[in-house]
């Protein structure tokens, strides 16, 4: 586990964040579409600190604005951009700036390897507003490996919105950790509510969901998260889970009745090849 320091957490730092603000990523399965009703779920839970493992983008944490947290994910590439948007936005901001929007520029950096942890979060964010579809991909070697998105896509919008900003705002205090999940979800206990988004992979191992890290969330991980969740009720905490809707899984979960949810499938950029996806929402508490 690589855990990064929670930042400025001065007097007045809480007192500026009233209102959700917007994830500064485009992100792979993310619930900005749920966010509101995961939200209201957690805020008549918590008592105590809020947990994040399978950050990604972020949806929920960005609406929900918890005083404490902790936030966590198995990408470090993506761990380090929120670590950084946290602690050096302006810096960010500059360099970001001076980056050009051509196909040229993006296979560039794309191919590019950067030590300086500012500087790979601009790398980061600028492939992440670029990229073709915003699909978050990694080959087998975990190298970001999609396309250049041409058209319209730009990362304008990070500063154009105040983006990165309100974000840094809203991550001041969090403490951000590279880690699996099962190590960070043993640290809550009574009062706290830990949030689970895993990528969906159910048993058969063949459902047609994406290849997000090196390595996909397994069915071993999917019985591996049932367990931590059931651990950390113990331990008076609830867990909220998102998951396919898939009867393997509801099993994973009995006597826990999920809560069924519609949406559009966002994988294809082209909106006539979406479907509506049926998804689930566990709910576990004492």
């Amino acid at each position: 586990m690589h855990e990064e320091s929670c930042g400025s957490t001065g007097s007045g730092a809480k007192s500026l964040k009233k209102q959700p603000s917007t994830p500064f990523l485009k992100w792979p399965g993310g619930k900005r579409w749920l966010a509101k009703e995961i939200v209201s779920i957690i805020q008549r839970q918590l008592r105590g600190q809020y947990f994040e493992p399978f950050l990604g983008g972020g949806a929920v944490f960005f609406m929900l604005q918890p005083d404490r947290g902790t936030l966590s994910d198995i990408n470090p590439e993506l761990i380090n951009a929120y670590q950084q948007v946290r602690d050096d936005p302006n810096n960010i901001l500059k360099y970001l700036k001076k980056e050009k929007v051509t196909t040229k520029n993006y296979y560039r950096l794309r191919d590019l390897h950067i030590r300086s942890p500012v500087k790979r979060t601009v790398r980061f964010l600028f492939l992440n507003r670029t990229s073709f579809g915003g699909i978050y991909r990694l080959n087998r070697h975990g190298q970001f490996n999609v396309p250049y998105g041409g058209g319209e896509r730009t990362p304008s919008i990070l500063w154009e919105d105040n983006l990165i900003t309100n974000a840094s705002n809203a991550l001041k205090g969090m403490r951000l950790l590279a880690s699996d999940f099962e190590a960070v979800m043993e640290m809550a206990s009574k009062g706290d509510v830990v949030y689970c988004d895993p990528t969906y992979t159910v048993a058969h191992e063949n459902n047609g969901f994406l290849r997000y890290n090196e390595k996909n969330f397994s069915w071993n991980d999917q019985k591996r998260l049932s367990q931590a969740a059931r651990r950390a009720v113990k331990r008076g905490a609830t867990v909220v889970v998102s998951n396919a809707a898939h009867n393997s899984l509801r099993e994973l979960y009995w006597p826990s009745k999920p809560l069924v949810r519609l949406r559009s499938s966002l994988v294809s950029p082209n909106p006539s090849f979406r479907k509506p996806v049926r998804e689930w929402l566990f709910v576990l508490k004492k």
